[in-house]
């Protein structure tokens, strides 16, 4: 019996977020499934942390027990081989006893996309958020620089629990336009982050970029939990690039 360490890439958009729950298929549920085919003993296995519904991933990391007498890149095989085609695993290794992925995460790295285009294109609209005039660079970069270092979120997002502090800090957030200027990538990380956090930063830092926002009302918001207009980006646009141990 040994403890795996394994990385997934999932696209999320007919997933109800990552967690198992009774109604709604999840990534979850359809990791657990085909552990079961392969004899997986344990009732649940552990993940780096939730995604939201509709939210993808690159790097998310799992950990399980198994009793495996072949390879870690057979193992890989045998999973990809019995998971649906919007899951695939990247990497398997063997962990050290006692590894957490949630708890043994030094940071987590998110990236949101945008397309600018006044019309929507099916061939980006699964993974993008279209934005529409485009935005001002400078003010997103002025404004990334707000939301770095330790603050209290709670205007931002919401904790695990009620009892649960909303004070994170980010360790990086920026922003970058490709170079013909049609498409945008924010990205940030953090050790940890609320519930629903990085999308409600990506919404204001938009509005924000688009001037119906100024950057003076989101640093009062962030250190006076001052009010600003309601609103998230959407899901499909967030991706959940990597777990740093």
């Amino acid at each position: 019996m040994a403890l795996y360490q394994v990385t997934i890439a999932y696209d999320g958009t007919e997933f109800k977020g990552f967690q198992r729950q009774k109604n709604g298929r999840t990534v979850q549920a359809e990791l657990e499934s085909a552990l079961r085919m392969l004899n997986w003993q344990e009732r649940s296995l552990l993940s780096a942390g939730r995604t939201d519904s509709g939210v993808h991933a690159e790097g998310q990391v799992v950990a399980f027990q198994l009793d495996w007498p072949h390879s870690v890149e057979q193992l890989k095989k045998a999973m990809n081989g019995l998971l649906p085609s919007d899951i695939g695993v990247q990497a398997v290794s063997q962990a050290d006893i006692g590894f957490h992925p949630r708890f043994a995460a030094m940071a987590r790295d998110y990236r949101y996309q945008i397309y600018f285009s006044d019309s929507p294109n099916p061939l980006k609209e699964r993974f993008h958020w279209r934005v529409w005039p485009k935005l001002e660079i400078e003010i997103l970069q002025r404004g990334c620089r707000l939301f770095e270092g330790k603050h209290d979120f709670r205007a931002f997002g919401k904790a695990p629990d009620e009892d649960s502090p909303t004070q994170r800090t980010i360790q990086s957030a920026d922003w970058k336009i490709d170079p013909a200027g049609n498409e945008a990538f924010f990205r940030i990380r953090a050790k940890a982050f609320l519930y629903h956090m990085v999308r409600r930063i990506v919404y204001v830092l938009v509005r924000a970029g688009q001037m119906r926002i100024d950057l003076d009302d989101i640093q009062a918001c962030i250190e006076k939990q001052s009010e600003l207009p309601a609103g998230l980006a959407p899901a499909k646009g967030l991706i959940l690039e990597q777990i740093i141990y």
